[in-house]
């Protein structure tokens, strides 16, 4: 049996899943499978993943149902004691899954192990920033407020988490189990590691090393950032229904941080409109954001509006400017995280 199994949804990601599949071929711990969901992909991504000789390559080929319904498959067919997932157009580097390895074998009431990411841009370039997440002392409104384990291709988990939070259901005309729920196509993450939080006593702790590489699509209009919001919002009416006292002290926050981040996202895509009117809904929930966080807080009050007031060229150069200044700042706190934690 292998200690790990990583798991990796594809669906329509040709251009990316040569990189992706290697970075975990190159990995220094090398006692894993990897399990290939192809979730009904239509182009030459699965292609490019069967001339892949490798004997601890799987492809499991399914009707389409997303990438909660892909993740899913793979922990059903996975036969490793830890699981890990890479989204298809992201990347590791190599010493990802030895770190996490470590990290769980000698932390046995840990049972999601994860770490800071670098953005990367759709040419696999170093956007010079990056996602620093608290790593210890994760509670279940950290992790409803703040999701420190942030995208989904960080994560290595027990695979005994997901036994205890299984669920049988009938969303494809038989009962299954499932972990992720089928019923989201986005917030599918979020809302898993809520009820992990919540639900079981497993431990959530970071390492301080940014071992994922996070790409940045170039794409996102507005109505897409809508959308997830939506499913934002559906995944915290799922909460609600079994942890009520819990939601009704942390929610109002909860959406006001959810508000702020697409809000970023907004400025991200040069929508000045949008950024200006997701910020004010946010503080409008709840404006304490300003007192828990107050640097990235009236950084992005003044970005948005800052986009939305001046002229583009401008306002190009000043986030020129920020964005090389805060990737400075933030490679020092991961130098000086990994120092404390040697």
């Amino acid at each position: 049996m292998p200690k790990v199994s990583v798991i990796v949804p594809v669906y329509n990601v040709e251009k990316y899943i040569t990189e992706t599949i290697y970075s975990i071929l190159a990995q220094t711990f090398t006692d894993f499978e990897i399990i290939i969901i192809d979730d009904e992909s239509k182009d030459g991504s699965i292609a490019i993943c069967e001339s892949i000789a490798d004997p601890r390559i799987k492809i499991i080929h399914q009707k389409n149902r997303g990438l909660a319904g892909a993740r899913n498959t793979g922990i059903r067919h996975a036969q490793g004691e830890y699981l890990a997932f890479l989204d298809s157009d992201d990347v590791w580097r190599n010493q990802k899954l030895e770190k996490h390895v470590q990290h769980l074998d000698a932390n046995p009431a840990i049972g999601v192990s994860f770490c800071s990411s670098e953005f990367i841009d759709d040419d696999s370039q170093s956007l010079g920033t990056y996602q620093i997440p608290q790593l210890k002392n994760i509670t279940p409104e950290l992790v409803l407020c703040r999701n420190p384990i942030s995208n989904g291709s960080v994560p290595v988990i027990r695979k005994v988490v997901f036994q205890d939070i299984e669920f049988i259901a009938n969303y494809y005309g038989t009962e299954e189990k499932f972990y992720f729920d089928d019923q989201f196509r986005q917030s599918e993450d979020i809302e898993c590691w809520i009820r992990i939080a919540l639900t079981t006593k497993w431990q959530i702790e970071g390492i301080p090393e940014a071992l994922t590489l996070y790409r940045v699509n170039s794409g996102g209009l507005s109505a897409n950032m809508m959308k997830q919001l939506d499913s934002w919002e559906k995944a915290i009416a799922k909460t609600r229904t079994y942890a009520p006292e819990f939601m009704a002290k942390w929610e109002s926050l909860a959406r006001a941080y959810q508000l702020r981040y697409l809000c970023r996202r907004a400025i991200r895509n040069q929508d000045g409109k949008a950024a200006v009117q997701l910020i004010n809904r946010a503080l409008a929930s709840n404006w304490k954001i300003l007192i828990y966080e107050p640097s990235r807080s009236i950084l992005t009050i003044f970005a948005a509006y800052f986009i939305w007031i001046l002229p583009r060229a401008l306002y190009n150069r000043i986030e020129k400017f920020a964005m090389n200044f805060a990737g400075k700042k933030q490679k020092k706190a991961i130098a000086k995280i990994k120092q404390r934690n040697a």
